[in-house]
């Protein structure tokens, strides 16, 4: 190993230990990476930012930008109504929700075809008097299925493609992906449908739904003491109403802003302030029957949740939203003050060492939040919140619809008949969704999830270091040499599981870019087609199941399911033991070695 080859490896090492630790967003991670590299004199500065320019990042930006349009359009909207009343059976409910966002999430953003679906899921359940938790995780597994059936589907699909295109071989075209993976997606809808939600603990999916629209763990709320309460002098043991099943006291807020355990013997005193635990039902009935105060993040005023001018809404943090990594504060000043957060739920987490106002806000957290109805609707759309509400489904929207799938039927047969480039007929697609009113210009960017075209741009050049240090043979060198004497589908397995356990802790499209080079280097090593290597990769780069950080899909259910963090690996585990079993058989089968 030389010099260069050491280097490249601890950068890499190193990147990929800070992706898993998740302490620095990975755009940031993968832009320092590329910033070692280009120090190290392993990537040359005129070539720093080639990789924004790269097909596979406008692919991936062009493919945001429809899925945005076609969820303005009502399509998906329109089947889920009519799908709403055959979801009596469980069975039905789960396999129908679940199949419906696995063929969405074929055509657009995985995160978007979940994000369509979710009210939807919660609105159902709640009608059915069901926990989400049923529901959600199969979604969420059903959106990553789906993303590894066409070429679109997913980013690891894209840059997969557009790696083989680069190394001077015909890419895939855009049902390539489909021959496999389309029986592992149906395999993984069925399990899912029969057996995969009787997995998921029973703990989560045996609470009360039908008091609450939302089931997700208990809220962390703050209510302040008045010098004239009936509570003040008790302890915290002898205040009745906290000592119920339905009300934990977990803090007691300090006058620095922190916050600290409540002792069981702490006399409540005048102007006290209390974090507390409950559903949304028990925080208003005890405020009411205790005469407490509520205190919300309005300039740290405190208001009461029965005012007549406002009103209460629950609302999800998406992925990419602007508010994760921020605090209230930040949240106050985007609303202009007009929003007051009232609590804060965050699935798995019930220690409290800050007041809530100086939380940071993670994707996934649920808040509940006080003000108007219109300035709700607005901050929700710019800011990339999720309201967790049913569903207003329009249906005078045929015409859209038509027009959408139209459009965007004829960019993908545009491509697929090699006409033009794919990412040429998007961005005519996209054009024409604009011409018609489908798409405001105002969103072409900002739905754009900039994180990950961040993340591509920058790990392109760092996978051509790894291929110009001699780096990725020496790795393919290395699994050969390991795996002698193994039969060649046993490699492409290793393979496969490899990619699966890396997906589950670091990017979907990070491991993509690491992997594809490493499967090309084995299969030239071994003299083979490189193409069953390079589909095992985007199999496995897609199967983000173990763990609520390897798909954004998987944290954005975590709360509003309930999960815990070893939850998915229950339902986890056997669908890809399932996978590794048909994927392997189908790739020989559709891609002979």
């Amino acid at each position: 190993m030389n010099t260069e080859q050491t280097i490249i490896f601890l950068i890499l090492v190193a990147t990929l230990v800070m992706f898993a630790w998740g302490r620095f967003r990975y755009d940031i991670v993968a832009m320092a990476a590329l910033m070692a590299c280009v120090l190290a004199k392993l990537v040359e500065p005129a070539n720093a930012f080639s990789g924004f320019g790269h097909p596979a990042v406008i692919t991936v930006a062009c493919v945001l930008i429809i899925s945005h349009a076609l969820q303005n359009s009502g399509v998906v909207d329109l089947i889920a109504v009519k799908l709403a009343p055959h979801t009596k059976n469980i069975y039905v409910h789960v396999g129908a929700l679940t199949a419906l966002v696995t063929i969405a999430s074929a055509f657009m953003n995985n995160v978007g075809a979940l994000a369509l679906m979710l009210p939807v899921a919660i609105a159902t359940a709640h009608e059915h008097k069901r926990s989400p938790a049923f529901l959600l995780m199969p979604l969420a597994f059903g959106s990553i299925l789906g993303g590894m059936t066409t070429l679109i589907g997913t980013p690891p699909n894209i840059i997969i493609a557009s790696y083989k295109a680069e190394i001077g071989l015909a890419g895939y075209n855009m049902f390539d992906f489909s021959f496999v993976g389309v029986p592992v997606a149906l395999l993984g809808v069925v399990f899912i449908s029969f057996l995969g939600w009787k997995l998921i603990p029973r703990e989560r999916t045996q609470k009360n739904v039908t008091q609450q629209l939302m089931d997700v763990n208990e809220y962390l709320t703050e209510v302040r003491i008045p010098k004239d309460c009936d509570l003040i002098g008790q302890s915290l043991e002898e205040a009745a109403v906290f000592n119920t099943e339905n009300i934990e006291v977990i803090g007691l807020a300090r006058g620095n802003g922190r916050a600290g355990p409540a002792p069981h013997r702490h006399v409540i005193e005048d102007n006290d302030v209390l974090i507390i635990k409950a559903d949304p039902n028990e925080i208003t009935k005890i405020i009411d029957e205790n005469g407490l105060e509520l205190v919300t993040t309005a300039d740290q005023a405190f208001q009461h949740l029965t005012e007549n001018d406002l009103s209460m809404a629950e609302a999800i943090i998406m992925p990419g939203s602007q508010l994760e990594g921020r605090t209230i504060a930040y949240f106050r000043r985007r609303t202009g003050h007009a929003i007051a957060m009232v609590a804060l739920s965050r699935s798995g987490h019930t220690v409290i060492n800050k007041r809530l106002r100086r939380q940071v806000l993670q994707s996934g957290d649920i808040l509940l939040l006080q003000g108007s109805e219109e300035v709700m609707e607005t901050a929700f759309n710019n800011l990339g919140l999720l309201p967790v509400a049913k569903r207003n489904i329009k249906l005078g929207r045929e015409r859209r619809i038509g027009l959408a799938v139209g459009i965007f039927a004829a960019a993908i047969g545009l491509g697929v008949a090699g006409i033009l480039p794919l990412m040429i007929s998007f961005v005519l697609a996209i054009a024409g969704f604009i011409a018609t009113g489908i798409l405001k210009p105002r969103q072409l960017y900002s739905e754009i999830d900039w994180p990950v075209i961040v993340l591509i741009g920058a790990m392109i050049p760092i996978g051509r270091a790894l291929e110009s240090t001699g780096a990725t043979a020496l790795i393919a060198n290395s699994i050969v040499t390991l795996t002698d004497g193994l039969p060649i589908w046993a490699i492409m397995a290793l393979m496969l599981i490899i990619t699966m356990l890396l997906t589950d802790i670091i990017n979907n499209a990070a491991t993509a870019l690491v992997m594809a080079p490493i499967a090309v280097g084995i299969a030239n090593n071994l003299g083979v087609n490189l193409d069953p290597f390079l589909m095992a990769v985007a199999i496995g780069a897609s199967s983000a199941f173990l763990t609520p950080i390897g798909h954004q899909s998987n944290t954005l259910v975590m709360g509003p399911g309930g999960y815990e963090f070893t939850d998915y690996w229950r339902v986890g585990l056997p669908l890809d033991i399932l996978i590794v079993l048909v994927s392997i058989p189908l790739l020989l089968i559709f891609w002979p070695i």
